[in-house]
């Protein structure tokens, strides 16, 4: 078995493998960049699963003004072995002329949720970009019972204004 080296960049961390990208967990990519990987074991053991619905709200758009807003429903599930806090978000908004936004701040919609192993929190929120078609990705910065502190990845999902996308 080919044994992985002791550093990522950046870019590789977030593909390594279907386990980290697929289920919503990057498994502390800022940690791997200063540490030796995690086993699978211990990957396991801090995984959270990251689902997102979204929906355009054409009353609150004005294509003139290019303006569509969308809301989102996410929902973050503890699929590992021990609690975790979330503390902060980073969110990267792209629209199509790839412009990004940039948002940072502390918990969701005014909470830091603890999940417990098989608890699952659920919010909604929303966003305006100036295309019809746009991209939402980002992270989670949590931190486990045990102390540890690690990113969930956000899989990227569209926004899209209904019948735009085939």
């Amino acid at each position: 078995m080919k044994k992985k080296p002791a550093y990522y960049p950046p870019n590789a961390a977030r593909n390594i493998g279907a386990v980290w990208t697929a289920q919503g967990d990057s498994c502390a990519i800022g940690a791997l960049l200063r540490t030796q990987p995690r086993t699978m074991a211990e990957i396991r053991k801090y995984h959270i699963t990251v689902t997102a619905r979204t929906h355009f709200i054409p009353e609150q758009s004005d294509e003139a003004a290019e303006r569509y807003v969308f809301s989102y429903t996410i929902t973050i599930s503890n699929t590992g072995q021990i609690a975790a806090q979330l503390i902060s978000r980073h969110w990267q908004i792209i629209d199509a002329h790839q412009k990004v936004q940039e948002v940072r701040g502390l918990g969701v919609v005014g909470e830091q949720p603890l999940l417990k192993p098989g608890d699952s929190f659920e919010y909604t929120s929303g966003t305006a970009v100036s295309t019809p078609v746009g991209a939402m990705r980002g992270s989670y910065q949590m931190v486990a019972e045990d102390g540890n502190s690690f990113e969930a990845e956000i899989p990227e999902f569209i926004l899209s204004v209904p019948r735009v996308l085939h």
